[in-house]
């Protein structure tokens, strides 16, 4: 079973190696609900959806300028 190779080469036990699953997995959902949420409100035309989206696109752009120096 690949849970239990997981578990083997982790060096942890099977109940830790599924509850470390468990978290990501459920993050990643919450994560992806948020955008799909965020998708949403924009689409409909939200102020504050687009104003979180313009911060978060300044982000990137001062993100990218920091690359750059």
């Amino acid at each position: 079973m690949q849970l239990d190779q997981h578990a083997k080469r982790s060096h942890k036990p099977r109940a830790r190696v599924v509850k470390e699953l468990l978290v990501e997995g459920l993050a990643r959902h919450a994560a992806r609900a948020r955008r799909q949420q965020l998708a949403r409100d924009y689409a409909a035309g939200r102020a504050d959806a687009r104003a979180l989206l313009n911060d978060l696109e300044a982000g990137q752009v001062e993100l990218l300028d920091d690359e750059c120096d």
